[in-house]
Formats: structure tokens, sequence, C-alpha cells
């Protein structure tokens, strides 16, 4: 299965559906189903925002560092240009990091599972696990 790594809380926003792109600084020909895990490093904007605070705090988002939280299908990878980022909302900007030359990986039919603890690693890497759904999001 493949997996992307994430820092917290961003990989917990995406879980919770509030998410829609990863913005990254490298592309990836990739697409098809994806399992986002959770970082155990905890970004340090979360320490340092009040709006990332309040997001987390007002949808009841509870943190889950080194564990793979959630299934979605990355069914795009965008090169972020003037009229992208023109476009992406106040919202998506808050979470992601829009900027030219970067890229927007496109997430969508985002699914809950039952969290699976595991060591994370650079880029897309593979893992095993029995996967047990809790719900759909979006």
């Amino acid at each position: 299965m493949k997996v992307l790594t994430i820092k917290e809380p961003y990989a917990s926003i995406i879980m919770s559906g509030l998410k829609e792109y990863e913005t990254r600084s490298w592309k990836t020909n990739y697409r098809g189903k994806i399992y986002i895990h959770a970082s155990i490093k905890i970004d340090d904007d979360l320490k340092s925002r009040n709006d990332l605070q309040k997001l987390v705090y007002d949808n009841n988002i509870t943190l889950k560092p080194g564990y793979i939280l959630c299934e979605a299908y990355l069914d795009d990878c965008i090169y972020m240009n003037d009229m992208f980022i023109k476009n992406v909302s106040d919202k998506e900007k808050m979470v992601g990091r829009y900027e030219l030359g970067r890229y927007a990986w496109h997430l969508s039919d985002i699914r809950v599972i039952e969290p699976v603890q595991a060591k994370g690693k650079l880029g897309i890497w593979n893992y095993e696990f029995d996967v047990k759904y809790i719900r759909r999001k979006k």
C-alpha cells in the first residue's frame, strides 16, 4: 500500500476533510489510493499560528503523531502557477504552502481508518497492514 507521511496537524486536517491539497516541492506521477501517515514531528506552525490552533480546536481535531490515519485518492499533481494560486481558497492557503513552482497534490475520497502505528519515511513509501474503515469524509 502506498503511504505519504505528512507533518501534524496537516495529516489530521486532511483526515478531517478540511484540506483538499497537499503541497510539495516535488511532483509525483503516482495516481491512485494512498494512505496518509502523521509524522512524529508536529509542525512548529501549530505553536505559532493562532489561526491554525483555532482550526484544530474548532473542528475537534485530535492529533495522532506516528499513525496512519486515513485513505485518500491522489488524483492530480498540479504545478502551481499564478492562476492556480489565485483560485485557491483562503482556507486552503491557510493549511498549505502555495508558491510559484511548487506542486499541489489533489486528494479526494477521504476515508478514515482505525489508526495504525507506523514509522514514517520520506517520499511515497510502501507499507502492508490490515485496513479497518471508520467513516468516509467529503
